[in-house]
């Protein structure tokens, strides 16, 4: 029996060849609420799946001949160095994927030396992350409450702790329409709860309940103003997680943050809205290299990592394949989650002839198929 284990095990091992062999042993091992909940789009699911279609649509021009005997996938973000421009976007709930939650993937990202975004809806504090991997380079995604202490406590906890940057995410004034966490009626199980809000909601005055938290605490009156506000409570860089226009990202560089996260929420909030890989030029145009962009969304192989630096953007986040990294094997699975994505953007910046990041800029791409 064990040697049957053993090759059992070993064969798990060997499937692990790309990001969508873990997105399929998630599916066959999480439960059904728990891997909808993950995959869940807003609607008919059209922007999240166009996330993915988008970059299938992108062609490369790759040069050849161009002594790639030596690569170098080092960038900074913010400043600061990390190891490849691939970090982790702030998802939700870690401990439905792995008991250690938020904290092995934190200790991924710091064994890789890449950012992690970690989410206000972590299933472990900022605090128990912090000591999971203290010396990892980690920014702090943030909503705006009607409450705005909630807020205001949040930002100084985490600014206290070592948090590099805040990330405001602005594209959920309301949440988005997810079928399937509907038709599931997805909650939390009773021995997780959303970690940084322990003990600040009272039981009684709860009422119903929205992803942990008591439903109408988000505040759809977030305006430009409450950017100023932030900037106002904390000394830390501010990165807006949400803009998709021109428009927008012109408002956010007179508005003084420090970097745009291009980005449709995993198509969770808007259906019918651009893939972001398709909203990244317009953005970039407009930004100009006053503030960095970066973008998350639909992200799957080193070559979608590749194209993203091409058309722009600093760096990648992802998401979900983070969580699947997670369910497969903890903070080991995310590493490899994250160890392919690094070989495979290796292999294909060799492959169009690119040595480091500053030789990717957008004649690798083919203009003509977008």
């Amino acid at each position: 029996m064990n040697n049957c284990n053993r090759e059992r095990d070993r064969c798990a091992e060997m499937a692990m060849v790309c990001l969508t062999d873990f997105e399929q042993y998630a599916k066959e091992h999480l439960s059904k609420a728990t891997w909808d909940y993950y995959a869940a789009g807003a609607d008919e699911c059209c922007t999240r799946d166009d996330n993915l279609l988008a970059y299938k649509r992108i062609r490369l021009r790759p040069r050849i001949l161009r002594d790639v005997s030596v690569s170098d996938t080092r960038t900074t973000v913010q400043g600061t160095e990390i190891s490849f421009p691939v970090g982790i976007a702030p998802t939700a709930f870690h401990c439905l994927a792995w008991h250690e939650g938020e904290m092995a993937t934190a200790r991924a990202t710091e064994a890789l030396n890449t950012c992690y975004i970690t989410s206000t809806y972590s299933t472990c504090s900022v605090e128990e992350i912090v000591a999971a991997a203290p010396n990892g380079y980690r920014w702090f995604q943030l909503y705006v409450y009607r409450d705005r202490k909630l807020s205001e406590h949040i930002v100084h906890r985490v600014e206290a702790l070592g948090y590099k940057a805040l990330v405001l995410t602005v594209d959920v004034p309301y949440t988005g329409k997810r079928r399937n966490d509907i038709r599931n009626q997805f909650k939390l199980p009773p021995h997780l709860k959303v970690k940084n809000f322990d003990g600040v909601f009272q039981p009684e005055a709860a009422g119903p309940e929205e992803y942990g938290i008591p439903a109408n605490t988000l505040d759809p009156s977030i305006s430009w103003k409450d950017v100023y506000w932030l900037q106002s409570i904390t000394r830390l860089p501010i990165i807006i997680k949400g803009i998709l226009t021109k428009e927008d990202a012109e408002l956010a560089v007179e508005h003084g943050v420090q970097g745009i996260i291009v980005s449709n929420h995993g198509g969770r909030q808007l259906d019918g809205g651009p893939a972001s890989i398709d909203a990244l030029s317009e953005i970039v145009d407009t930004v100009q290299g006053r503030i960095e962009v970066y973008v998350d969304g639909g992200v799957r192989t080193g070559s979608d990592v590749l194209k993203a630096l091409a058309l722009g953007a600093k760096c990648v986040f992802i998401g979900r394949p983070a969580v699947w990294g997670l369910a497969y094997k903890g903070e080991e699975g995310v590493r490899e989650v994250l160890q392919i994505l690094n070989d495979e953007f290796r292999l294909s910046m060799a492959l169009s002839g690119c040595r480091n990041v500053a030789e990717i800029n957008r004649n690798l791409i083919q203009f003509s198929r977008l």
